[in-house]
């Protein structure tokens, strides 16, 4: 299950929020590129002895290619601060019962200076909230969004499909100054806020964040098996049934290309399809882009047509988006490709994110 690794830092190559990049040698003279979070296993430096999790790198599995750091064995960090007998600090714990579990304070308990707030928060007040399968939506979405409607407050809600960490994601380090906030729900942690569950989680994001439009998205990495079912993109359905039962309004965001060398994937993927089609039970606005080729349009037509009874097919105009999409502040990229390769995939999540500005007015 674990492929272990012990070695020695030879290098600190980068740093972002939350992150180190590391150089590592092992006893074999090879060298590994590890990931470390400091906030978990203290702040590796050239010289110490690292434990590493190397399965996901020597399995070629994975977003980001890292061995991660587990421990700095010969030179453990201290207790936090906060560290208390009680939990007024918070109890909050997520990746539970691994060995890397964090303690938290979410943003809901009894202790958080939010609680009073939160406890008598019922609705979200009818805030758009776009709905995405993959991270890298993330800041097209965005995009869109300001691009209509420069000043609106986006809060940006980290599932758990994904990388856990938000600290994982360069993306969202980029679009910190960008975002009101990031809000890490389920077993996902390292946001501004912590959330339990996903509900709690976009009442943290309207109320507490004031946020005009918030994002769902897992983080970065999708678990799939080429299956109907088996992906990890299929709580998109369940997170548009939450933000209908807290009174928000979804907007889906529709996984739509014509570059990706997966049949099931071309014109709209079947993630979108099942999550939408199947597991969704709450309408949500579908946006599709209103200049997309030809042979991609009738594909995407065609595919969405069964979903059309539940979900409004919203249509919106692109003009202006591409250049907004050319100015994002982080590199564009999914499952490799970039802007240019996968245009109709990043067009389409910053269209949704278009409609959703647009809503909020």
């Amino acid at each position: 299950m674990v492929r272990w690794r012990s070695g020695t830092v030879t290098a600190v190559r980068r740093r972002w929020a939350g992150a180190t990049e590391l150089d590592v040698d092992l006893p074999d003279g090879a060298p590994m590129r590890a990931l470390a979070y400091p906030a978990l296993v203290g702040d590796p430096q050239p010289g110490d002895r690292v434990l590493l999790n190397a399965g996901a790198l020597l399995m070629g599995l994975g977003t980001g290619g890292y061995a991660l750091v587990v421990a700095l064995p010969d030179r453990l960090p201290p207790d936090p601060p906060q560290a208390l007998d009680t939990r007024d600090a918070g109890h909050l714990v997520k990746a539970r019962y691994t060995p890397l579990q964090p303690i938290l304070l979410g943003v809901d308990e009894e202790t958080s200076p939010h609680h009073d707030l939160l406890a008598a928060a019922e609705s979200l007040d009818g805030m758009p909230v776009v709905t995405a399968d993959l991270h890298s939506a993330l800041p097209a979405i965005l995009a869109g969004i300001h691009a209509d409607a420069p000043d609106a407050r986006v809060a940006y809600l980290l599932t758990d499909g994904g990388a856990l960490p938000a600290w994982f994601s360069r993306t969202l380090a980029g679009l910190a100054d960008h975002l009101a906030g990031t809000v890490s729900v389920g077993q996902a942690f390292g946001g501004d806020l912590e959330a339990s569950t996903l509900h709690s989680g976009l009442l943290a994001a309207r109320h507490v964040l004031r946020a005009d439009v918030a994002i769902v998205a897992q983080g970065p990495g999708n678990l799939g098996t080429g299956t109907r079912w088996g992906f990890s993109g299929v709580a998109v359905g369940e997170a548009v049934n939450a933000v209908a039962t807290l009174g928000g309004r979804p907007v889906g965001s529709l996984r739509i290309s014509d570059a990706d060398p997966r049949p099931r994937h071309r014109g709209v993927s079947h993630h979108s399809l099942t999550a939408y089609g199947r597991v969704a039970l709450a309408p949500a606005d579908l946006v599709v882009p209103d200049n997309l080729a030809s042979p991609l349009a009738a594909q995407v037509d065609a595919a969405l047509a069964p979903l059309a009874a539940r979900h409004p097919i919203v249509r919106v105009p692109t003009d202006g988006l591409d250049a907004a999409l050319r100015a994002t502040p982080v590199t564009l990229s999914t499952m490799g490709r970039g802007l240019d390769a996968d245009h109709a995939y990043f067009l389409a999540a910053a269209a949704a994110g278009r409609h959703a500005a647009r809503l909020t007015r």
